[in-house]
């Protein structure tokens, strides 16, 4: 009767599981996306494959797969799975399941996987504390981090472990997920139907994060027992409008370029609406990184030369803390690049310069000018003539650098806004004293 019981107990719990715990694969080949790390001869595949015990972190952003491939690696190689938070763990725990798995390896031979989540919140003494297990392979260690494991994992563990970096799932991706799950008797097992429209909508909520995507349909299925899930569903399901924004489409050009347009005439308010639009749509924060940073040299260039500066930084920080965080890194730069003063002398001096050696205007290299390092390069007159600026009154010395041809062409031609007027002033005097008056 025990047994029944239990059973019974067993099988209501999995009933009660969330979705995206009732859909994790149960083996590598139903593993949706990451095929770089999962194909013949790769580190996952020879742990799966082989007896002896292996220690790697898994870095990637949210609901890439972390937990699913160290819970696949542990179903299909019958070892011991230890799950323990980074969260809410602390040495004392680390230890105890480190002893227990000795235990287990010393009477049954059987291998413990020791998955640690968010590795990056275990403090120096706690990661300290994994380092036997890991050196002695007491256990098959994982540990998965959201966060760049060189700047917040231990070099000692880091050194003995594989890194492995998993990817952002595709739209295709996150689309087969939500098939799988819909079609699955572990997911709706065909209960409900998701209307294409609806589809489209949660592979955008879900940002190639997996674990979302299913969590927004599993809410979604609970408002429509049977029958159809559609984009007003979703909408209710996740207390969301949806935005009308085609990642593929016309919208997607009109609002990117609303977005630009909006921070160019400098109206800072407009340019956080686009943005957060893109946001909410689920564009890639990383397509609205490199925007704002080609923004920030086209558009205002040498007249805040800072602005670059807010951009790159911005689009590092989306790419180690991702969304929703990321997004007030990607507001700054975008308020930044709003408010601060114009000019395109950048992109006009390079577009400028490129038209002239397209239309051949190229020439020889100034003798004085050439590689003098090599042997043989004396006796070609290589360098021969050239004044050292550093030897002279303010660094500056009257010599040619440009090629007869393109003597006297003017590229470069700063504004008067901002801080450009600066660099304006000085270029004016520098080209005077190279080439004389214009």
């Amino acid at each position: 009767m025990e047994s029944l019981f239990d059973s019974a107990a067993e099988e209501a719990h999995k009933g009660q599981e969330p979705l995206a715990v009732r859909m994790r694969p149960r083996g590598l080949d139903e593993v949706i996306g990451q095929r770089h790390l999962l194909g013949p001869g790769t580190p996952l595949r020879r742990l799966v494959e082989s007896e002896a015990p292996m220690s790697l972190f898994l870095w990637g952003p949210p609901g890439t797969g972390k937990t699913t491939l160290a819970y696949v690696v542990a179903g299909v190689t019958k070892r011991r799975f230890v799950e323990v938070s980074a969260v809410s763990a602390g040495v004392k725990e680390v230890r105890a399941a480190i002893e227990q798995a000795r235990r287990e390896l010393g009477m049954t031979g059987r291998q413990t996987v020791l998955f640690v989540d968010e590795v990056h919140r275990f403090n120096k003494a706690q990661q300290d504390a994994l380092l036997p297990a890991v050196e002695n392979r007491w256990v098959t260690f994982i540990g998965a981090t959201t966060e760049n494991p060189f700047f917040s994992v231990i070099s000692p563990l880091l050194s003995r472990s594989l890194l492995l970096t998993l990817e952002s799932l595709s739209e295709d991706d996150v689309r087969a997920v939500l098939d799988r799950a819909v079609a699955d008797p572990r997911g709706l097992g065909g209960r409900v139907t998701l209307a294409p429209e609806a589809a489209d909508h949660l592979v955008r909520l879900a940002g190639g994060d997996a674990r979302r995507s299913l969590t927004y349909l599993e809410a979604a299925a609970l408002l429509v027992p049977e029958g159809a899930i559609t984009v007003e569903t979703v909408e209710k399901a996740v207390d969301k409008a949806a935005v009308r924004y085609d990642r593929q489409g016309d919208q997607h050009y009109d609002v990117i370029s609303a977005f630009i347009k909006s921070m160019r005439g400098s109206d800072a308010d407009a340019a956080l609406h686009y943005l957060a639009r893109m946001i909410e749509a689920g564009e890639d924060p990383r397509f609205l990184a490199r925007r704002i940073m080609i923004f920030a040299s086209e558009d205002v260039g040498m007249a805040d030369p800072t602005c670059l500066q807010i951009a790159v930084a911005a689009a590092q920080a989306v790419e180690m803390i991702g969304l929703p965080e990321g997004r007030i890194n990607l507001a700054q730069a975008v308020i930044h690049c709003a408010l601060a003063p114009k000019s395109n002398a950048v992109v006009k001096a390079i577009g400028a310069a490129g038209d002239d050696v397209r239309k051949g205007l190229i020439g020889q290299v100034p003798g004085h000018l050439r590689d003098a390092h090599y042997p043989g390069a004396a006796a070609l007159g290589h360098g021969k003539d050239y004044q050292y600026p550093h030897d002279f009154e303010h660094g500056l010395v009257r010599q040619d650098y440009a090629p007869e041809q393109i003597r006297g062409r003017r590229y470069y031609e700063p504004t008067r806004h901002g801080a450009e007027a600066h660099f304006a002033d000085r270029w004016t005097k520098i080209r005077e004293f190279l080439r004389g008056p214009r």
